[in-house]
């Protein structure tokens, strides 16, 4: 039986102590009933309760019941946001005690485990357990209210409208509420309104987007990625950061010539190389070489706040202007970066390769190294062209070029898809404008280096399977069935043979590019074709083998500052080899640096965290490429620009500039007055009266309509209005595209019609 409270309105403590002891919310009609308030009394409990909340003594929770300042309350919403082995983790969706660190709740999870993972929303009962907090899930809620990103727009009659980021949007959303924003700022906002009545508060201001560094923020907040590093994290980075690189335990390797060779622009380095002829009398004509790897598992020990921080990014997001680093810069840009003249922990992988380009043996120890010379690739080539003269083309670059000779047969045998896809390379001045974008050119230079690299990746997998050892693999499964019938269907249209009854491995698509490789007004189609039909690299415990690549064995090694998959194979790494290195003697960094029994346990986990990590950082560096392109076109805005065809749908097309990028829209209602069909088959767009045609790869002349940066949409129209159409081309020899033309279907724009059959 509960004790009796005494009668009269509570003192503060009294308040407090029924606050903290109550296992229900506890509003004022609670503390009112607790202690037997009538009349009078609950007009002074009122007001003592705002005194107790204006001295910071209590704080209210949604629905009005209160809790402790600085606690949590009895039931609320949390948000999941982390996974610390095999636990949730939560925080409290609403946090406004000021100078009180947020409080990280322990979800415990009934029934079916797994329900529940980082961003979802539950209302939980929670209590506190000896020095922290417990959370028991009540039920899974809805996602919280929508948030979009955008600007805001001050309409001729003073309404205010919010102009969207997204440029899939088709409307701009009316606002209701803009706070301390002003037309023209970068906000976050709020949708709320019922259905056909969409409208929007704002939330956030986050400046003007047009300033410096404001196309990446756009896409940091859109996407949610982790950008702010924690004190707690950085605190951890500093002192990692003065651990000692010695002799001890560690193979020297200062006296070899590695090199690291990467572009000019690299933010960290975390990679280098050496090769030279094998004395060995059994591997006649072949060499050794080291791949050397930045020993990243010796500073970000397992469960350590560093490792927390790092699974959680799952790698680094690269951005024209900026990267959001894995780890914080004192690591990922200093003490772990292979820096020229510097001694640094690495990871190296031993490996023997013969006459014919085959790994025959590898092993692995951690070593210490001095990088001989970070060389860009363009002068390692011109280097080896001989139009730079370079100190290190003797010792280093010509044995190098020389091995991967030999790597590189045994990669043309392998037959691995070749997609030759153009990389976009933006250009910056001083003060973060865009000042050029091209095509960045592909060099031998970056064959080299990667073929080295794979050649390691796949020595690390192999080896950790002799070991018996757990990693994670890089794994790419062969097409689907229903991806190699939609591009059976496609090729049909140029004439180009595809038989599903084969066996489908990379070579095969290589043959069809082959077939078209002298006809430049069709291959990048045919390779975005191609490309389309295959699956999404992923992360797994479980192997599957790498289909592109043709590889049956394959993990990532090679990159542990930007990517946490690396850094648990290295663990794996220093686990089977008995790599393990003394621990500090002052105790304050945990001893273990290999494969700990929660990264092992984890492992399924910490796959699919980071290959969505992976997913969210490749849109998010596409989209703020798009634009800084869409930027650096804005300017000209009138002008005729040559582009090709990228995609061909019902209402309309859409088109690339040529050399640049930059996708835009030609909408179907902009063609003319005339009906036009489309055909899903070949993916074309006709006249019906005029039989102007517009298909994938074709090349033409738009003018630029629309180049919006916010949102890096752009908008094409046809030179000279609706009435004009580009003449169509001969087709070369051999190579055709055809499609039918049928009745349309009603319910569509009045100048289309569609043909072709739906998807399923």
């Amino acid at each position: 039986m509960s004790r009796k409270r005494p009668s009269g309105l509570p003192t503060r403590e009294q308040i407090l102590e029924f606050i903290e002891q109550s296992k229900e919310p506890a509003g004022k009609r609670e503390i009112s009933r607790a202690f037997g308030l009538h009349g009078s009394d609950k007009i002074a409990l009122k007001a003592l309760l705002k005194d107790m909340t204006d001295e910071g003594l209590i704080d209210a929770a949604p629905g009005r019941a209160f809790h402790k300042m600085g606690g949590v309350p009895r039931v609320t919403v949390l948000k999941i946001v982390d996974i610390d082995g095999n636990q949730l983790i939560a925080i409290p969706e609403r946090w406004e005690a000021d100078g009180i660190p947020l409080p990280k709740l322990r979800v415990i999870e009934r029934g079916r485990k797994g329900a529940l993972g980082i961003g979802d929303r539950i209302l939980a009962r929670t209590e506190e357990a000896g020095k922290g907090w417990i959370a028991h899930p009540m039920k899974k809620l809805a996602k919280a209210s929508e948030q979009v990103m955008g600007v805001v727009e001050e309409s001729d009659n003073g309404r205010f409208w919010l102009k969207s980021t997204d440029k899939k949007a088709r409307f701009d959303i009316p606002l209701f509420e803009i706070g301390e924003a002003q037309p023209g700022d970068l906000v976050l906002a709020e949708l709320g309104g019922r259905a056909g009545q969409k409208k929007a508060r704002v939330t956030d201001v986050l400046g003007d987007p047009f300033a410096p560094r404001s196309f990446s923020l756009i896409a940091i907040y859109k996407f949610g990625i982790p950008f702010e590093i924690p004190e707690e994290v950085e605190a951890e980075a500093k002192k990692v950061h003065d651990l000692s690189v010695t002799t001890d335990k560690r193979e020297d390797l200062r006296h070899l010539p590695i090199i690291a060779i990467d572009p000019r622009d690299a933010r960290d380095f975390d990679d280098a190389v050496w090769a030279t002829p094998d004395d060995d009398p059994k591997n006649i004509n072949g060499f050794k070489a080291i791949v050397a790897i930045a020993d990243v598992s010796y500073y970000v020990r397992p469960g350590s706040a560093l490792d927390r921080e790092a699974a959680k990014r799952g790698n680094s997001v690269y951005f024209p202007d900026r990267v959001v680093p894995m780890l914080p810069h004192a690591l990922s840009s200093d003490k772990c970066s292979l820096r020229e003249g510097e001694d640094r922990a690495v990871l190296a992988c031993h490996m023997q390769i013969d006459a014919g380009g085959q790994v025959t043996s590898w092993r692995f120890t951690r070593a210490i190294t001095r990088i001989s010379a970070n060389i860009p690739y363009q002068d390692a080539q011109d280097a080896i062209d001989g139009k730079l003269a370079h100190p290190m083309l003797e010792p280093a670059l010509k044995p190098l070029w020389a091995c991967w000779d030999l790597l590189k047969k045994a990669r043309n045998r392998r037959g691995p898809l070749e997609l030759n896809l153009p990389e976009r390379r933006i250009t910056l001045d001083d003060e973060g404008r865009v000042v050029g974008v091209a095509v960045r050119e592909h060099l031998d230079a970056h064959q080299v280096i990667e073929d080295f690299m794979i050649a390691a990746n796949v020595a690390a997998a192999k080896a950790l399977e002799e070991k018996k050892s757990p990693l994670i693999y890089r794994v790419h499964e062969p097409p689907a069935r229903e991806k190699l019938v939609a591009l059976k269907d496609y090729l049909k249209t140029f004439d180009l043979e595809f038989a599903l009854g084969q066996v489908v491995r990379p070579s095969t698509f290589n043959a069809i590019i082959d077939k078209v490789q002298e006809h430049d007004e069709i291959l990048p189609q045919i390779m975005e074709a191609v490309l389309r039909s295959q699956t999404q690299a992923y992360y797994t415990p479980q192997n599957a083998g790498h289909f592109g690549l043709a590889l049956g064995s394959y993990a990532h090694f090679t990159s542990p500052i930007r990517r946490y998959a690396d850094l648990i194979v290295h663990r794996a790494l220093v686990s089977a080899y008995d790599l393990e290195m003394p621990a500090p003697r002052d105790g304050a960094i945990k001893p273990v640096t290999g494969l700990s029994a929660k990264d092992f346990e984890r492992l399924d986990v910490t796959s699919e965290m980071i290959s969505r990590a992976e997913r969210r950082a490749m849109e998010a560096e596409r989209e703020t490429t798009d634009r800084y392109v869409a930027a650096f076109l804005s300017s000209q805005i009138g002008q005729i620009v040559d582009v090709r065809i990228t995609g061909v749908q019902n209402f309309g097309f859409f088109a690339t500039v040529e050399s640049i990028g930059g996708d835009g829209l030609v909408p179907v209602s902009t063609l003319g007055a005339e009906r036009f069909h489309y055909d899903e088959a070949s993916q074309t767009l006709t006249g019906e009266d005029s039989g102007d045609e517009y298909r994938p790869g074709m090349r033409l002349k738009l003018r630029l309509a629309e180049a919006n940066p916010v949102s890096g949409a752009l908008r094409f129209e046809l030179p000279e209005g609706g009435s004009y159409a580009p003449a169509r081309m001969q087709r070369p020899s051999g190579v055709k595209h055809k499609g039918k033309h049928m009745a349309g279907k009603r319910g569509r724009p009045s100048n289309i019609r569609h043909q072709g059959k739906r998807k399923r």
